[in-house]
C-alpha cells in the first residue's frame, strides 16, 4: 500500500494556496483542500490544483441523510479527487449512499474515508457533549468496523489508534492520520497526536500534515523533513 504525507492546504483564497504550491517548483506534494479552501473558492480550485498534478483530499466532512450525501458525492465524484470523506457518525445507509453516489458509470470512484473522532476530541469532551461514555479507543474502533463493513477504503482517526484499526479492519484498510507535529514544534489545537517518524513505525498510511509546514519559515524544508520522518 502506498503511504504518503498530504499537507493540509487550509487557506482562505486561491491567491495564497496558488502561491505557496508554487514554492514547490515542479514537485507535487498531495494536498488537502478542507471547508475553508473550498467554501471561499469553489469546485474551480479543486479543478485547478488537480490540473497541475497534484493528489487531492478533498475534506468535506459530509454528514447528512443518505440521499442528500449520495448526491452530494455524485457531484464531488466529477471532481476528479482521489480521496474524499464523511462522518462515520453517519451510519451505514449514509455510507452506503455516499458509495453509490461516488461510483461513476464506468466503476471508478475516489477512496472513500470516514472520520472517526476528530482529533481534537479527547474522552473528556465526548462524554460532556456528546454523552459517549464508552472508551474512546473502543468508539474508534467500532466506527471503524462499522465504516468497513459497509464498503469504505478507510478512516481518519489519531495516528494513536492506526495500529488497532489495522488489527481490527485488516491491513488494506487505510488509516489517514491528522495529529501529526514535529518533536520540537508547537501542539496547537491538537489532543491526540504523534510525530511523523512515531506515526510511521504505529502504522499509519497516509499523514495529514498543516501549520507544520503551511506556517513553517520554510514550508518547501519542512515538508522534505516530514517526508523523510514519516517515509524513512
Amino acid at each position: 500500500m502506498a503511504k504518503d504525507v498530504i499537507i493540509a492546504c487550509d487557506f482562505d483564497s486561491k491567491e495564497k494556496v496558488l502561491n505557496f504550491l508554487d514554492l514547490f517548483k515542479g514537485r507535487k506534494p498531495f494536498v488537502k483542500i478542507g471547508m475553508e479552501l473550498y467554501y471561499a473558492e469553489g469546485p474551480a480550485i479543486v479543478k485547478e490544483i488537480k490540473a497541475r498534478g497534484h493528489k487531492i483530499f478533498l475534506d468535506l466532512k459530509l454528514h447528512d441523510i443518505p440521499n442528500t450525501v449520495k448526491k452530494a458525492m455524485s457531484v464531488l465524484s466529477r471532481l476528479d479527487v482521489d480521496m474524499c470523506n464523511l462522518h462515520a457518525a453517519g451510519a451505514t445507509s449514509m455510507m452506503k449512499g455516499a458509495l453509490e453516489g461516488l461510483t461513476r458509470a464506468d466503476g471508478t470512484r475516489p477512496m472513500l474515508i470516514a472520520v472517526t473522532q476528530l482529533t481534537s476530541t479527547d474522552q473528556e469532551t465526548m462524554e460532556r457533549d456528546l454523552l459517549i461514555e464508552k472508551p474512546i479507543d473502543q468508539v474508534v474502533m467500532h466506527y471503524s468496523k462499522v465504516s468497513a463493513d459497509a464498503g469504505l477504503d478507510g478512516v481518519v482517526c489519531s495516528p494513536l489508534e492506526a495500529e488497532k484499526v489495522h488489527a481490527t479492519c485488516g491491513k488494506d484498510f487505510v488509516t489517514v492520520t491528522p495529529g501529526i507535529r514535529f518533536a520540537d514544534g508547537e501542539v496547537g489545537d491538537q489532543k491526540r497526536i504523534m510525530t511523523p517518524e512515531q506515526a510511521r513505525k504505529i502504522g499509519s498510511d497516509y499523514i495529514v500534515v498543516g501549520r507544520p509546514i503551511t506556517a513553517s519559515a520554510d514550508p518547501v524544508a519542512a515538508y522534505e523533513r516530514c517526508v523523510k520522518e514519516f517515509l524513512g
